[in-house]
């Protein structure tokens, strides 16, 4: 039996889905990988495929298993669509070799033309690694990279931390000024702000080549070219060897779930078929984002995919993945408008099988390249297993994201008034984990932040954010807000998972929404860059915000606290909306009332050991009222148990830190 029934014994009666899964995991293992090898062996389809330069010229080699005729043509030929044919090989495989050392070159541009069913066609090589845009024709073509020169890498001793601080980040957004930031600049400016905010790991979206900007990078076209928005490969390397440098991992936001649907910019009807990498009719095609869907039972898209992995872990030394769309991939109906509220609906016909052996190899292919990668699943489904070791039956991935977090703070916030706070329902949710399995808690993500929706301060403070936001002014709808986001986002991050995220800029309050440059606005980047500059200026309260999320990292990395798995509910008094839980050493104290405050508060504790108030939301430093002391709060033995006795005021947090524990008499 495997483990994931041990853990979750509610699930014995699909016990045979879970066979058929492993099943279909080894027999696929089975079939694409000779006697004797491995996933990592398999999956070098980047060292084979596109450009490469050899002594005395250069290969270039294509995947097009239902293509009539290949031709390469570009910078080097003048662009004759007719004098470079490729000759066929055995499998699908297309070869070119142009003899001399400056046939081709770095930044030579190039396209493919392909003859197939469809016509002829101009086309971007499948493994092209910089695809850039004409700024005059605004079409998209291929430039060659040189793969004899090599970043001279600097990061060979990088050992990251175990426990992750998420810091999630769009290159382009980056800048304070309106514009699309740079891979360079990025280096400079922002590593050294997440380096002092305390986070260790930063995950970058958008950096997979996409031909429109606004989709946030989630319509990819090239997967294996760095994104040309943001500068050159070189500079992308140079942001990863300098994030090491600084003990941070990176890890990639990546999209294997869809692909855009364009035919001039993506793989889509490359060999002029769906199927050479899709499901063909209604099955390869994304309802809801206007994407194509992969099959991921054919063997030519684990090779394609699977080498995309290794590519970004090898090339550009990045130290795992956030694999988008996830509940996309697992279910044939998307999980569209579904309630994922009991298990039938992770295990039945709509399930998408292929799908979940894709992501368990590919699991096993990341640990196999580097051991101490890190994979993080995106899926609003929870289906189980998903972070299970797949030895275990289940998927393999180190991390699920929570969610259903962002969820219940904008519930709560949006639809309940502060006394209508369900602490119990709350905590609950903070709780609501499956066994075994760790998640990444956070209050917000990029999507709470795009235009139409609303950061979580902006739902606290409303206009106000534009008025009121002195550190001299002080208004009641003001004071809730910069209370209740210290308090949200530590109460999330102290009980709500084994690892932590947060949105550039939401550290601090960033006051507005997301919009990228499109027709509807104008082509506008007022809404698509970071205000720096309000955490950085003294007299305004973004600066609170800022240094208290600094602090509140820096005690629970100090701590570790998510060396406890589960943090240990102490007290909690749902009508004075009062809530106390101990995590590796710590006690954490929230009063989330709007006025009553707490004297006299008993704690039950497990041993005879003082605490000592160590960080308060209510400290002047982060823009409270000092009501709190910092100071030793000793046990008190009532009736043969212990206590600490505490003042909570109201709207605020305390975390106490836990001394030496006595030794009974």
């Amino acid at each position: 039996m495997y483990k994931i029934l041990e853990l979750n014994p509610q699930l014995a009666p699909f016990s045979s889905y879970i066979d058929e899964r492993m099943a279909l995991y080894q027999k696929t293992k089975k079939a694409i990988l000779p006697k004797g090898s491995n996933l990592c062996d398999f999956a070098n389809a980047h060292e084979y495929f596109g450009f490469h330069h050899v002594k005395g010229g250069w290969y270039y080699r294509e995947w097009a298993p239902s293509a009539k005729a290949l031709y390469l043509m570009g910078d080097f030929n003048g662009w004759d669509p007719k004098s470079h044919p490729l000759t066929p090989l055995k499998g699908g495989n297309w070869e070119i070799f142009l003899k001399g050392e400056k046939a081709l070159w770095e930044g030579c541009r190039v396209k493919v033309v392909v003859e197939s069913d469809i016509g002829t066609q101009d086309r971007i090589p499948l493994y092209a690694r910089r695809v850039v845009q004409d700024p005059n024709t605004v079409t998209w073509c291929c430039e060659v990279v040189d793969d004899r020169k090599t970043y001279k890498w600097t990061d060979e001793d990088f050992v990251g931390d175990d426990k992750l601080y998420i810091y999630e980040a769009h290159i382009g957004m980056s800048a304070e000024e309106g514009k699309v930031n740079t891979y360079r600049d990025f280096t400079d400016n922002v590593l050294p702000r997440i380096k002092k905010a305390g986070y260790n790991t930063i995950q970058l979206m958008a950096i997979m080549e996409h031909p429109y900007y606004g989709s946030f990078g989630y319509q990819v076209s090239n997967f294996y070219a760095a994104s040309s928005w943001f500068g050159a490969p070189k500079d992308l390397k140079r942001l990863v060897n300098k994030a090491h440098k600084m003990g941070i991992r990176v890890l990639l936001d990546l999209v294997h779930s869809h692909a855009v649907k364009n035919h001039a910019e993506g793989i889509n009807m490359f060999d002029g078929t769906v199927w050479q990498f899709f499901h063909d009719g209604m099955k390869g095609e994304h309802p809801a984002w206007g994407t194509k869907c992969f099959n991921y039972g054919h063997h030519g898209v684990l090779h394609f995919l699977l080498s995309n992995l290794k590519f970004w872990m090898t090339e550009y030394h990045f130290d795992g993945f956030r694999f988008d769309g996830i509940t996309s991939m697992l279910y044939h109906d998307h999980g569209l408008g579904v309630s994922f509220d009991n298990d039938n609906k992770y295990f039945s016909e709509n399930t998408h099988v292929e799908a979940i052996t894709y992501l368990q190899l590919a699991n096993e292919l990341i640990r196999e390249v580097n051991p101490k990668a890190i994979t993080v699943a995106e899926d609003m489904s929870g289906m189980p297993g998903m972070c299970l070791p797949i030895k275990d039956g289940g998927i393999g991935f180190d991390y699920r994201l929570g969610m259903g977090l962002p969820d219940m703070w904008i519930r709560t916030v949006k639809e309940k008034t502060d006394e209508e706070w369900e602490i119990g329902k709350m905590w609950g949710d903070m709780c609501l984990r499956r066994p075994g399995e760790n998640t990444i808690a956070y209050v917000e993500s990029h999507d709470q932040a795009l235009v139409g929706d609303k950061t979580m301060i902006f739902r606290l403070a409303d206009a106000a954010m534009y008025t009121d936001m002195e550190k001299s002014c002080h208004t009641p709808v003001i004071d809730r807000a910069i209370a209740l986001h210290k308090m949200i986002r530590l109460f999330t991050m102290a009980g709500g998972g084994e690892g932590y995220l947060n949105f550039m800029g939401n550290e601090f309050g960033h006051p507005e929404w997301i919009d990228f440059p499109r027709e509807g606005n104008g082509w506008s980047f007022h809404y698509c860059c970071r205000q720096w500059s309000l955490q950085e200026n003294d007299q305004l309260k973004y600066q609170w915000l800022g240094e208290f999320d600094r602090d509140m990292v820096k005690l629970a990395k100090k701590h570790d606290i998510f060396a406890q798995r589960m943090a240990d509910l102490k007290l909690i008094h749902n009508d004075n909306k009062v809530i106390v839980f101990y995590r590796h050493g710590l006690l954490f104290a929230f009063n989330f009332h709007p006025e009553n405050s707490c004297t006299n508060l008993l704690v039950p504790i497990s041993e005879n050991a003082d605490y000592t108030a160590v960080l308060s939301s209510d400290d002047a430093a982060y823009g409270g009222w000092d009501r709190v002391a910092h100071m030793k709060y000793p046990a008190k033995r009532i009736d043969g148990n212990y206590y600490v006795e505490l003042y909570l005021p109201a709207r605020t947090a305390v975390i106490l830190k836990e001394g030496n524990i006595r030794k009974k008499k």
